[in-house]
């Protein structure tokens, strides 16, 4: 009777154990990819499932959206600056199986494509470029490297490069044209400002002169504001006319002494 029950007793625990071995829970966010005697019958969950023991194998890919910090890499433009950039890779996992039996790592295999295009793409284009049309430059990773990794299974979503550290040298160089520009501009404003100062007082001075009126009253305002200052200053308003007379007496006496 004893030897009945503990072969009953082993009969279940051998039964547990398989039941275990042969429960599978797989999250929303991940697939289980199986595999029977060494060939793949397809992806399962989620949710729960069951294998065969021993027969199955199965494999988890998660299909979240993975962030990946491409590193470092030193680029040499395609006008001779050399730069160091860095990058950061979005993608994830569209079909479990094929990430599974197309590459032994998709990750590694995502990251080293995305370092070695972000070598060959940064070195055609001039620093100008690198630093002005960023976006474009970040579509154009994006799409070489999803063209790559498709056959994985892989989607890459997004390629931003994230800093580019230039020479001192060219640091120096870049804030010298800074400095330089703004002071262009500077002195373009200044002239422009002295061009339509003289315009104004141009035609000013044509209205004053074909207003004699005018003109008195603006002397008189001169004298109100130089007069409320308390200074000893005399002022004394000499009409124009004069001046002018004393002019043609005076070019009439240099023509009739010659």
């Amino acid at each position: 009777m004893s030897d009945a029950v503990m072969s009953i007793g082993i009969g279940v625990l051998v039964l547990l154990i398989l039941l275990f071995a042969a429960v599978r829970i797989v999250p929303e966010y991940e697939r289980g990819v199986i595999f029977r005697l060494g060939r793949v019958i397809g992806a399962k969950g989620p949710g729960l499932f069951f294998i065969i023991p021993v027969v199955d194998r199965m494999v988890r890919v998660s299909l979240r959206t993975v962030t990946m910090d491409i590193p470092p890499q030193d680029v040499i433009t395609r006008d001779n600056v050399t730069v160091r950039v860095n990058a950061v890779t979005y993608f994830n996992v569209l079909e479990p199986v094929r990430s599974v039996v197309s590459i032994e790592d998709h990750r590694k295999g995502t990251s080293e494509i995305a370092q070695t295009t972000l070598r060959s793409v940064l070195g055609q284009v001039d620093l100008d470029e690198l630093l002005i049309k960023r976006d474009e430059i970040n579509q154009q990773l994006q799409k070489i490297i999803d063209e790559v990794t498709n056959p994985w299974g892989v989607k890459v979503t997004l390629v931003e490069i994230k800093h580019v550290e230039l020479p001192e040298s060219m640091r120096r160089a870049m804030a010298a044209q800074a400095q330089a520009e703004r002071e262009r501009r500077a002195k373009v404003i200044h002239a422009h400002g002295e061009f339509e100062a003289a315009e104004t007082l141009a035609r000013a001075a044509v209205l004053l002169e074909a207003h004699p009126a005018a003109m008195q009253l603006r002397v008189l305002s001169t004298m109100a504001e130089v007069s409320a200052e308390r200074n000893s200053t005399l002022i004394f308003p000499l009409p124009m006319e004069i001046l002018r007379l004393v002019d043609t007496l005076s070019g009439n006496g240099r023509r009739s002494a010659a």
